[in-house]
């Protein structure tokens, strides 16, 4: 049912097309003309200069639910990073190599994205009509980041910005799939997260002047600071537990003075915490958890900035039963179950009643020194559950 090889030269295309965080229109307009021949309905969401949703409409025949594929076309990274330099998988220059596919953005998720393209074909080549609509979702701006300080534009504009300017302006379904990297695991929870920043400051004074005065050092007052940090942490996790997976935080960045004068004392000192919160816990129960920490320190300042809800689903719910039903199908055995601590859109499809799962292909990235990659054939059979899901959930008109 499934073409291999247009399904490849699709991602390759895909890949191919930088689509960085804040400049994803080239990628969106790929989406657009490949599926607009296909008779499609295609709405084009502008979101902002150089970036762009895609939302085509395959309509069923009447009386079943609407099925949405989502996925979204920005990338963790440019490819133009210093450290990236060399590893093939981390550029936007797809190749197949040995059965697998490489390059940026092949696992998350333009793999996927070509998977939901290829299923829709396939069942079209083979005349199946549906009663129910299956809808695409090609969004901008998915990736964990956000503006802060001297950090703003929209490359730093993500956190499911464009399914949030997507199920406010159309997008709605019943259903969907999302498919993120999960090793082929239906993902039925995952964890949302804090972002919270916690500021130090003192003097601004030429070093000269600074004798006596370095225990008021914003540097040397957060330091003093962060090993009580460090000690609750491990409460923070223990405490946001989600049944048996522990809650996870991170002290994500440090910042303080200024590396191109170190002749002044910083007038101010930031530490960065990321502290995952499972969807069993209410986001503004967190913040409150966590910002009651912060505030019983001496002489600190703490500010949220980032409130990005975890997502659930019915481990009973009919779009868990087709997916497993066929994954074991297409591959010979049922798909294991998981939750994972990564974030993910369907934070905010879940809060528009769309109820979504998590399910794609092998992320490949445990092969840091090549980076993204996929197994062709993994990525042919993903689709291939696809097209089946599509048909139990949306229905095959008679």
């Amino acid at each position: 049912m499934i073409d291999e090889r247009r399904l490849v030269d699709l991602a390759l295309r895909l890949v191919s097309t930088p689509s960085f965080t804040g400049s994803e229109q080239a990628a969106a307009e790929l989406v657009r003309d490949e599926v607009a021949p296909l008779g499609l309905q295609v709405q084009w969401q502008q979101i902002e200069d150089g970036r762009a949703n895609v939302l085509a409409t395959w309509p069923g025949a009447g009386g079943g639910p609407t099925l949405m594929f989502n996925g979204h076309l920005d990338t963790s990274y440019s490819g133009r990073e210093p450290w990236l330099q060399g590893i093939p998988g981390f550029q936007p220059e797809g190749f197949e190599r040995d059965g697998r596919i490489y390059g940026l953005g092949i696992s998350n998720m333009k793999g996927a994205l070509a998977a939901y393209v290829e299923a829709v074909r396939a069942l079209m080549d083979a005349g199946v009509r549906l009663r129910g609509d299956v809808v695409i979702a090609a969004v901008a701006g998915e990736i964990e980041k956000t503006q802060e300080g001297e950090a703003q534009g929209a490359e730093y504009r993500g956190y499911a910005a464009g399914s949030r300017h997507l199920v406010a302006h159309g997008g709605a379904a019943d259903m969907c799939v999302l498919g993120e990297p999960t090793e082929n695991k239906l993902v039925l929870a995952h964890f949302g997260t804090i972002w919270m920043r916690l500021t130090t400051r003192g003097p601004f004074v030429h070093t000269a002047f600074s004798s006596g005065r370095l225990a008021e050092n914003s540097i040397v007052r957060m330091q003093a600071l962060l090993g009580g940090v460090l000690e609750w942490l491990p409460q923070w996790e223990e405490e946001m537990s989600y049944g048996d997976v522990r809650g996870v935080a991170n002290v994500g960045a440090i910042r303080g003075g200024f590396g191109w004068r170190v002749s002044r004392t910083p007038h101010e000192t930031h530490v960065y915490l990321d502290l995952r919160v499972p969807p069993s816990v209410p986001m503004a129960e967190a913040r409150r958890r966590a910002l009651e920490y912060a505030r019983a320190l001496d002489g600190v300042e703490a500010e949220v900035y980032v409130t990005a809800p975890g997502a659930e689903i019915d481990p009973g719910h009919p779009l868990v039963g087709a997916l497993e039903q066929a994954h074991a199908e297409v591959f010979g055995a049922a798909p294991e179950r998981d939750v994972t601590r990564w974030f993910s859109d369907a934070s905010v499809l879940s809060r528009y009643g769309i109820a979504t799962v998590n399910y794609g292909a092998s992320s490949g990235l445990p092969d840091a020194e090549l980076g993204e990659n996929l197994e062709i054939d993994g990525l042919v059979k993903t689709a291939e559950v696809y097209a089946r899901v599509a048909q139990a959930i949306c229905g095959v008109a008679e």
